[in-house]
């Protein structure tokens, strides 16, 4: 709930209340389920391609999201964005 500088909330970026800052939107991070495992993990799993974590993850929401009947968003990996430097 509680945004970790320069990280956003992931409450934030999931209610859609995340703007991306013009160097947000230069190292690729936009707002959806990607952005949210950048916050969480972005040093280990984001920003090098395809990932099989990555792809585990994404399948684990997409199936809670198919139980709860709601969409998944758009951005749904974090393959192409730049990781947050260490806090």
């Amino acid at each position: 709930m509680t945004p970790q500088s320069p990280k956003p909330s992931c409450h934030a970026v999931i209610t859609g209340q995340w703007t991306p800052s013009a160097d947000d939107q230069a190292a690729g991070r936009v707002p959806g389920y990607g952005e949210i495992t950048n916050i969480i993990n972005g040093g280990v799993e984001c920003g090098h391609g395809a990932d099989d974590k990555v792809a585990d993850r994404i399948g684990f929401y997409k199936r809670y999201c198919d139980m709860l009947g709601v969409s998944y968003g758009d951005n749904l990996d974090c393959y192409n964005q730049r990781p947050y430097p260490p806090s």
